[in-house]
C-alpha cells in the first residue's frame, strides 16, 4: 500500500508541475500574440506562429550548467527538425536568471556553446527580460518595453530563416525606431493591460 501511496504522490506532483509550466507557457503566448504580434514588433513572427512552427519549452533548470544542458538539446533539436516544421523556439527560464546582470552574463556561456557545436552563422540567440534595459537606456525608458517578457527567454533563431524574411521587408532598419515610438505612445492604462506582470510581478 505503502507502494501506491507514492504513486499517487508522484502522479499528482508531476500533474502541479505541468500545470504551472502549462501556465508559463500560457503566459508568453499571451505575450507574444499582444505585444510582439499585436503591435507588430517583429515583422516576422506572425507568419510561423499562425502556423505553429513556434516551440515554446519551459525549462526547470535553476544553474547556468542544467540551463546550457536545455538550450544544447533545442539546438540540436531545430538542427533536426526542417523549418518548415518548426521554425523557432523560445526557451522560458522561469526558474533562473531573475536577474538581468546573471542574465546577460549568461549570454557569454551561451554564446561559447553555439562556437564550441559550429552553430554560429546558423543560429542566433535574441534576449528578453522581465528588467530588459537596453545599453545606454535608464531603466523606466519606454523603449525597453519591446524587449520586457513576463519571464527570461532566450529566442533561438534560424539565420537562413532570417535572411530570407529580411530580403522581403523594405525598411527593416525602421524597425527599432519605430517599435521605440510604439512603445512611447502607449497611455498607462494600456501598459498595465499588455503587460500586467510588469505591474503586478507574481510572488
Amino acid at each position: 500500500m505503502q507502494e501506491c501511496g507514492n504513486v499517487s504522490e508522484q502522479t499528482s506532483e508531476q500533474s502541479v508541475v505541468q500545470s504551472a509550466a502549462q501556465q508559463i507557457k500560457n503566459d508568453v503566448a499571451r505575450w507574444l500574440n499582444s505585444v510582439v504580434i499585436g503591435l507588430n514588433l517583429c515583422p516576422f513572427a506572425a507568419k510561423p506562429t499562425g502556423e505553429n512552427r513556434v516551440r515554446l519549452v519551459v525549462s526547470a533548470a535553476n544553474d547556468d550548467e542544467l540551463l546550457l544542458q536545455d538550450l544544447q538539446r533545442e539546438l540540436e533539436l531545430l538542427d533536426e527538425t526542417p523549418a518548415s516544421a518548426l521554425e523557432t523556439t523560445l526557451l522560458i527560464i522561469p526558474q533562473h536568471l531573475q536577474d538581468f546582470f546573471d542574465y546577460n552574463q549568461f549570454l557569454n556561456w551561451a554564446e561559447q556553446l553555439l562556437k564550441r557545436n559550429r552553430w554560429t552563422g546558423i543560429y542566433q540567440l535574441a534576449t528578453f527580460h522581465p528588467d530588459y534595459c537596453f545599453s545606454g537606456a535608464a531603466p523606466e525608458d519606454a523603449e525597453n518595453l519591446t524587449n520586457r517578457s513576463p519571464y527570461p527567454i532566450l529566442h533561438i533563431i534560424r539565420e537562413a530563416s532570417l535572411e530570407k524574411a529580411l530580403a522581403y521587408y523594405d525598411d527593416i532598419d525602421a524597425v527599432p525606431d519605430n517599435n521605440k515610438a510604439c512603445m512611447e505612445q502607449l497611455t498607462q492604462a494600456q501598459k498595465q493591460q499588455l503587460f500586467p506582470y510588469l505591474f503586478n510581478p507574481p510572488a
